[in-house]
This record gives structure tokens, C-alpha cells and sequence, in this order.
């Protein structure tokens, strides 16, 4: 079962690593849509979780308590966010991990995963991250810490997360191992994600679907296409004439201080050349996304196209995050951004799971290595 699952990007994840996905909750309309959507067997229970209780999650999963196999997910993170300057835990969403807490109580799951951004160990002096781990094994679970790179295991973007990952059987924890980087396979580049996609103008909305330009031209792409045969969410957003005409100034791999001065907002004027790095910035085709936030607006970070004067559409932002092209986001396009900002990459997921699963067969068979998924077991989201 996955809490605050969002669209469903750790869910996916974990399903291609050979769970059942049952059950998800989430308040945000639009993301339940599109969780529904992507994970039609499972059963959702909309609205916030503070109003469904355990019993109601275990109705939906068809489960008794103590059975389910592992409950994941992901409390919201904007209360402990570096992007928040008034984050904290004053911030009532910072609370939210102890609904998550009652719900493992009221489930005892085997396995629990929780994934968060990197400040909330800071955010509070680490108050949040004590009473998760002294919560978690009040109730019986064995939990380790780690901070993850996503791009160190074959997603094209700089995000590092914390994951929180316990059982309640006395089963080794056992971490993926990065697969990428020095000494291992080349990190995914920002054109091996998005390098096969529909080229787009402007604001240009095509009114649906847009047939792929060409055939498949890497490993990732021919694995994020699947079956599909279009382009699903790519339409660019209209920007403002000024932007467009500073677009025209920045390099690939460039930002705002390419612009000229006269041409700069009033308040980056006053900037100094060492702060904002990442603000109009122009991605570098050779290089790694970074991270993909609920906006994809270029007064926040860098989300310029390589070549086109526009920014990422909801496809492309969805192909640096792994998820793969069937994976339909509903809603206005605004709320589309923040669905495929708030999720865990799919890829990142499966990784975890993967681990999760490895756990599970060392005790058994005496080893760490996972190969192939031993069948479904039941995930709660």
C-alpha cells in the first residue's frame, strides 16, 4: 500500500519490481486521477489520511492485519524542503509522518519504506527524523537510513532523496547498489531522455498525442517508450515575449548571467554573479537534469531545452524523472508539473524494492544478489 502516493511514481517502481500493488491514498485530486488511471487494479481511498483509518486501508486491500507485506510512501515534503525558507516543523504538513506511524501500527506490515527530501534532517535539528525512527521501533521495526542518488542508479538527474527502509522479522536491510557513475555505467545525459521526442515552438499545444519523430535512439528511451507510438503530455507552456528574447542569450548549460543586463529582471539586477546558479538555466544535452521540482519554471531553476527556446513540457520532465511514456498525468497542466515533481522516480523505486526483495531471499537462501522478482507480493501504497 502506498500513503501519499501522488501519481504513483514509487508504486510503479516497486510494481515493475514484482509487487502487487493494493491499495493508495492521496488528497490531491488530480494525482488521484492519475493514480487511478496507472494502477487500475489497485483501490484508492481519496481525501486526507488523517480521516481513513487502518481498518478501512485493510478492507480496501482485502487483508488481515500483519499480512501485508510492505507499506511505502512518502509524507509531503514542502514543510522540510530547502525551496521552503519558512520550513519547519511549525509547518502542519511536517506532522504528517505520524500518520504514517498509526498506520503501520493498524497494518503491522512487514516491510515499511518511506521516502522524504534530504532537509528534513536538518529542519527542526532532526526532530522529525528521531521520533520516525524512535516511532518505527517502538512498533517493532529494525530501521536504517540512507541519502540515494538518483542519477547513480540510471536516472538522467541530480536528486538525492532520504529513504527510511525497516522490517519487523529481523531480516538483514540491505541498500541497491548504484549501477552508474565512475567506474560503472555512464550516467543517463538529459538527451538520452528526451533526444527522440517531437521537437515544439513555443506554447505550441499540438491538441493531443504527437507521433515520435524517429525510431527509439537509446537504451532508456526504447525502455521508457514500451509499446507506446506517441508522445502523450508534451505540450509546451506559453511564455512571456521577454523570456522568449532572453532564452535567445543563453548557451546551452547556460543561465542567467548570459543574459544581458537590460534584459534581466529588476530583482536578479541586484544579484550577485555567484548567486541563483540555476535560474534560467538551459540544459546541457551531455549533462544531467536538475532536480525536477512541482514547477518547471525557469525564475526557478534550470529548465530551458537544450535546443528549443521553451521549457520542458510535462513529457519531457516525466522522462527525467524514469517514468515511463504510457504513464498519462491528468488535470490542468500546472498540476500535471506537480505530480511528476512530487514523485520518486520509477527507476529509484524499483531500486529500493529490488533491495527490499534481495533482503528477503539473503536470510533464505544466503544471498544478496536480486536477479528475478519470486513472484507478487502484496504492497500497500
Amino acid at each position: 500500500m502506498d500513503l501519499f502516493c501522488g501519481a504513483g511514481g514509487l508504486s510503479e517502481g516497486f510494481r515493475q519490481a514484482g509487487f502487487h500493488v493494493l491499495a493508495g491514498n492521496d488528497i490531491d485530486p488530480f494525482a488521484a486521477e492519475t493514480f487511478a488511471a496507472s494502477h487500475s487494479t489497485a483501490q484508492f481511498l481519496p481525501g486526507p489520511i488523517e480521516d481513513i483509518s487502518a481498518g478501512e486501508f485493510l478492507k480496501a486491500a482485502g487483508l488481515e492485519k500483519g499480512e501485508l507485506d510492505c507499506l511505502i510512501g512518502g509524507p509531503p515534503c514542502q514543510a522540510f524542503s530547502v525551496y521552503n525558507h519558512q520550513r519547519g516543523m511549525h509547518d502542519k504538513r511536517s506532522g504528517l509522518f505520524y500518520e504514517y506511524l498509526r498506520i503501520v501500527e493498524g497494518l503491522k506490515p512487514k516491510w515499511v519504506v518511506m521516502e522524504n527530501v534530504t532537509g528534513i534532517t536538518s529542519a527542526g535539528g532532526g526532530q522529525a527524523v528521531r521520533e520516525i525512527l524512535s516511532g518505527l521501533a517502538e512498533l517493532g521495526y529494525r530501521v536504517e537510513t540512507r541519502i540515494l542518488r538518483a542519477e547513480e542508479y540510471g536516472v538522467p538527474q541530480e536528486r538525492r532523496r532520504i529513504f527510511f527502509l525497516g522490517n519487523r522479522q529481523g531480516l538483514p536491510i540491505l541498500w541497491p547498489q548504484p549501477t552508474h557513475g565512475p567506474g560503472l555505467l555512464p550516467f543517463v545525459t538529459v538527451w538520452d531522455a528526451i533526444g527522440d521526442l517531437p521537437a515544439l515552438a513555443n506554447g505550441e499545444d499540438p491538441g493531443g498525442p504527437l507521433p515520435y519523430p524517429s525510431a527509439p535512439l537509446t537504451e532508456y528511451q526504447v525502455v521508457l517508450r514500451g509499446n507506446n507510438t506517441k508522445a502523450i503530455n508534451h505540450v509546451a507552456p506559453r511564455l512571456a515575449p521577454i523570456n522568449i528574447e532572453r532564452m535567445k542569450h543563453i548557451p546551452e548549460g547556460g543561465s542567467w548571467r548570459d543574459i544581458p543586463f537590460d534584459l534581466l529582471p529588476p530583482g536578479m539586477k541586484r544579484a550577485r554573479r555567484c548567486d541563483h546558479t540555476k535560474r534560467y538555466g538551459r540544459l546541457r544535452k551531455d549533462g544531467m537534469s536538475s532536480t525536477v521540482l512541482t514547477k518547471c519554471d525557469i525564475h526557478w531553476g534550470a529548465f530551458i531545452h537544450p535546443e528549443q527556446d521553451r521549457v520542458v513540457t510535462v513529457r519531457e520532465a516525466a522522462r527525467l524523472q524514469s517514468f515511463p511514456d504510457w504513464f498519462t498525468f491528468a488535470g490542468p497542466r500546472t498540476e500535471q508539473y506537480v505530480q511528476v515533481g512530487n514523485a520518486v522516480p520509477p527507476l529509484l523505486g524499483r531500486k529500493v524494492a529490488e533491495a527490499v526483495l534481495s533482503s528477503c531471499l539473503a536470510k533464505r537462501h544466503s544471498y544478496r544478489q536480486f536477479a528475478e522478482p519470486a513472484g507478487e507480493l502484496a504492497l500497500a501504497v
